[in-house]
């Protein structure tokens, strides 16, 4: 049996490895023929409910790129309807909701969530690919309380999240119940796929950064530390992200988590100079990945150099890939990183 690779694990808590562990987000998807295929057939929420076909894209990269990790091929909106929220994704929008949150009455509404019972795919899917198809760590994940309150409140996805915000600071009784009741979800769901057999989680907070540090420890970090203290008791490593929020990267510093993920707008240098201690994911701009091979090359060492300087570093790009990115780039990529990685590393013990 092929030995399994922990690289990205022993990463996530700091100790040394052999080279730098990489895993793109959404690696598994809209840039590979293979998935383009199944898609002609298939729609997101049809091959998410088949777990044989919804782990074959999530190993797709792994036996494609090589790299460290496989991330569960799910949409961030999957456990809401089993707590009563009726959302639909459109083609070419997103998440969709028709009973948007208006009042603390509609929270009330509410139900409890039950992974075994409604999302039985999602961890039948995690145990086919730990138990029978991988050889590297499995990352399960789970939107934030903030972004999927904003698809909750917006009725689907926003710019600026006005009415998120709006009544995040208006109704904080309404606003507070939501998020206790969005965090009893998430540990539900994660611990369930932990259960299952994920060995990481990563936690999307996407649209966090429309806020302020203020309001962010006021109306977010009393319920982030709370589902990651209960999380942390699961004892596997622990990933926090989001998009455009650099400015909260020390608030994040400060949970219960191990890795502090950044986008492309925060050099490593310059998050560890301001003061982040905790082990870091990424973070080349997505972007790049359709530029010429020579700056793709002398951005990913830099970024590789800056994550030595630190034990503890996870190369990801600073957000997801998207649809033009030729996959030939992300195997090209990924053997990069392992093997400059792996040099700098031996030179310098």
């Amino acid at each position: 049996m092929t030995t399994f690779n922990d690289t990205l694990l022993r990463a996530a808590r700091g100790e040394k490895t052999e080279h730098t562990p990489v895993w793109y987000m959404r690696q598994a998807g809209r840039s590979q023929p293979e998935y383009r295929a199944i898609k002609e057939k298939y729609s997101l929420e049809q091959i998410t409910h088949q777990p044989e076909l919804c782990a074959y894209v999530t190993r797709l990269p792994v036996e494609n790129y090589n790299v460290d990790a496989a991330i569960l091929y799910k949409d961030i909106v999957t456990p809401l309807p089993g707590i009563g929220v009726d959302v639909k994704i459109k083609a070419g929008v997103g998440p969709v909701i028709s009973n948007p949150i208006r009042s603390v009455a509609d929270v009330e509404k509410l139900g409890e969530f039950n992974a075994k019972e409604q999302t039985p795919f999602v961890l039948e899917t995690i145990k086919l690919l730990t138990e029978e198809q991988l050889n590297v760590p499995l990352i399960g994940f789970a939107g934030a309380p903030f972004t999927l309150a904003s698809y909750m409140i917006e009725g689907g996805p926003s710019r600026n999240y006005n009415k998120t915000k709006s009544f995040m600071v208006s109704e904080p009784q309404a606003w507070f119940a939501l998020m206790d009741k969005l965090a009893d979800m998430i540990i539900s769901y994660v611990t369930a796929q932990i259960e299952a057999g994920a060995k990481a989680i990563q936690v999307f907070d996407s649209w966090v950064g429309a806020l302020n540090v203020e309001d962010y420890r006021i109306f977010i970090k009393p319920v982030m530390t709370r589902i990651f203290a209960e999380l942390k008791k699961e004892n596997v490593p622990l990933i926090q992200f989001g998009v455009g929020a650099s400015h909260l990267a020390k608030e994040w510093n400060d949970l219960p988590i191990d890795v502090v993920g950044l986008d492309w707008r925060l050099p490593i240098k310059e998050a560890r100079a301001n003061g982040i201690t905790k082990p870091v994911q990424g973070n080349l701009d997505p972007s790049l990945l359709i530029a010429d091979w020579s700056i793709i090359e002398k951005r990913a060492k830099d970024i590789i150099d800056q994550g030595l300087e630190m034990p503890g570093h996870i190369f990801n790009l600073g957000h997801g890939v998207f649809p033009d990115v030729d996959p030939e780039v992300l195997k090209r990529l990924t053997a990069l990183i392992h093997d400059y990685s792996a040099q700098q590393i031996q030179a310098r013990s």
